[in-house]
């Protein structure tokens, strides 16, 4: 079965935040290590656009986070504290944080990404060239890269799309190639525009 077919399963056919209908598409939580269902929501092209763009979010629309944020789905409860921590000044959402429960391995998945966290605290990932990386960037290599176990040389000049941060290690992100999700050095990356 499909991720979006299991997907929509899951969720009735409802963006599994807003509960709306239209313009569902897959949306994988960052850091994902598998690419499966578990690991991935059904989305309305609304609630995509206002977390892969902070600058455009519209507070209003996520007071939907206090239904969605009580589901038993763990990717759906890591998004809900995501959004609910980056909303938290406006007051509202502050409330709802803290009666959001998460188990641990649940909340570690949540923080993965440094939502929340302060500058300091933040580990930071730098490409090469020295440039901030984020969850969800695409990169390009810098080198040719043997990939060790899958029998094939990543070459200098593939596009990384939608990278993994690896939480405890600046040093590290991941990404699929070829259909493989590998660990690459950040050393030998560049953030594309």
């Amino acid at each position: 079965m499909s991720i979006e077919k299991a997907l929509r399963i899951r969720s009735e056919s409802k963006c599994e935040l807003c509960q709306v209908t239209e313009a569902l598409a897959v949306y994988e939580v960052p850091p994902s290590s598998e690419g499966g269902a578990d690991e991935a929501l059904l989305l309305c092209q609304c609630c995509r656009e206002q977390i892969d763009n902070p600058d455009s979010v519209d507070v209003n629309h996520w007071r939907c986070l206090n239904e969605s944020m009580w589901s038993q789905v763990p990717a759906v409860q890591v998004m809900a504290w995501r959004m609910l921590t980056r909303l938290s000044g406006e007051g509202w959402p502050q409330g709802l944080l803290e009666m959001l429960y998460l188990d641990d391995e649940t909340l570690a998945w949540a923080q993965a990404t440094g939502e929340g966290a302060s500058g300091e605290e933040r580990v930071k990932h730098l490409d090469s060239n020295g440039a901030v990386l984020e969850a969800g960037d695409t990169v390009m290599l810098t080198k040719d890269l043997t990939v060790k176990g899958a029998n094939f040389t990543a070459k200098r000049g593939t596009a990384v799309r939608g990278i993994s941060l690896v939480a405890d290690n600046p040093e590290q992100i991941e990404g699929r190639i070829s259909g493989q999700q590998i660990v690459i050095l950040t050393k030998f990356v560049k953030r594309s525009n």
